[in-house]
């Protein structure tokens, strides 16, 4: 096993208590953190942060020694795509970067600090404003599967840097993953997640970013196919620190998909806006929207909002969507949440129909309609043309079909 560093082995479990081998915690701020595996055992699913996931299903990536044995047979392919104005290298585990922007704080995020054999880094240079995104494409065999794999991707914008950082998953593994995030103050990132699997791949990732000064993120998770969990942990250092975390899902029958953003306020005058959206069809698809806001007592002049909003394309599919919000500082400039699960809006569908649309195609452009909003906020062409275009092709497998296709069918 690799040696960990010594500085991070124990777990900050302050706000903790147990009871028969189960952790209680009061707050989503007081989640016991740790380097060490030893302080964060395997879930049974009667845990409240595991209660929604299916853990039969991801129990490979809870499996340290499994997913040590696989991060060192190279079952992942990884490809790095960095223009001018960046700086990519693989490094050891023992490079000072990293294990910097907090601790893990649930199973598959410790094993995947324990069991990363390399990590890869990404520097947007000082005052660099990069023409193009930095691409890191991740692909996985079918083999991939009987491998489950670590990963660590460390993200670093330094001071006036302006870029995107594009991490694009394809093809089917097992996969536990890091993505540890630095935006400098005055740095503005933007990093977009796209978990493109095939139907049978397990992902799990935790991302931990932090955001420094006046520094900008805008943070995208984009996921389209396999079984996710993306846990992503976002906070602030210094004051006047800006995030823009935006989310997209489709969710297909048998698939689960599930996302639980944290932003944690302990800064001033610090702003964040927070926007999942998501469809589901087919028996048994499942997602999961868990979205916690923290304002600490010191986070005075704090101004958040959560927003989750799903639409059900068909019978036998389920969304859980929990927004959470906790205030210790009454002089904020604004706090809130919103969440919403429904099927077709009938008063569009009248709308559209009214006005001769035929009735597959008024379908269309409502769910098109329902994720506009999110996708234009990403502002990324090629991830706008390429979400929009497997928006296109889960709409067909429902029979909403394009009008294109409509009209050469008459």
């Amino acid at each position: 096993m690799p040696e960990l560093k010594t500085d991070h082995s124990r777990a900050s479990l302050e706000g903790a208590h147990s009871h028969g081998g189960r952790r209680y915690v009061s707050s989503r701020a007081e989640r016991p953190t740790s380097f060490d595996p030893a302080d964060i055992p395997v879930p049974h699913g009667r845990e409240e942060e595991w209660r929604f996931t299916p853990v039969k299903r991801f129990a490979p990536l809870f499996d340290l020694d499994a997913v040590m044995a696989g991060s060192g047979s190279g079952p992942l392919v990884v490809d790095i795509d960095a223009p001018a104005g960046t700086e990519a290298e693989t490094v050891d585990r023992q490079d000072p970067r990293l294990g910097v922007v907090g601790a893990p704080v649930d199973r598959t995020g410790v094993v995947a600090w324990a069991a990363f054999q390399a990590a890869t880094v990404l520097t947007v240079l000082p005052g660099a404003v990069l023409e193009r995104a930095v691409r890191v494409t991740t692909t996985g065999a079918d083999e991939a599967l009987a491998h489950p794999a670590a990963q660590h991707i460390r993200v670093i914008a330094e001071r006036d840097a302006v870029g995107t950082v594009l991490l694009d998953h394809r093809g089917t593994a097992a996969l536990t993953q890091t993505v540890e995030v630095t935006v400098a103050d005055g740095a503005e990132l933007t990093l977009v997640t796209i978990q493109g699997w095939e139907d049978r791949a397990v992902h799990a990732s935790n991302h931990r970013v932090r955001v420094e000064g006046r520094g900008v993120l805008k943070h995208v998770v984009v996921s389209l196919g396999g079984d996710v969990r993306i846990c992503s942990d976002l906070g602030f250092q210094g004051e006047g620190g800006h995030i823009d975390a935006y989310g997209v899902y489709f969710t297909d029958g048998g698939q689960h998909q599930e996302h639980r953003p944290y932003v944690a306020h302990t800064e001033p005058h610090c702003y964040s806006r927070v926007a999942y959206k998501g469809a589901l069809q087919g028996e048994s698809a499942h997602s999961v929207w868990v979205g916690d806001c923290f304002i600490g007592a010191g986070a005075r002049g704090t101004d958040t909002y959560e927003l989750n909003r799903n639409l059900v394309l068909t019978e036998g599919a389920k969304a859980d969507s929990i927004p959470n919000l906790e205030i210790e500082n009454g002089n904020i400039e604004g706090a809130g949440h919103a969440s919403a699960t429904g099927r077709f809006d009938d008063e569009q569908l009248f709308y559209l129909r009214a006005r001769g649309i035929p009735e597959m195609e008024a379908r269309r452009l409502v769910v098109l309609g329902f994720f506009n909003e999110i996708v234009a906020e990403i502002r990324v062409p090629e991830v706008e043309e390429r979400l929009m275009a497997a928006i296109e092709k889960e709409l067909e497998l429902t029979g909403l079909v394009s009008a294109r296709e409509q009209a050469a069918a008459v």
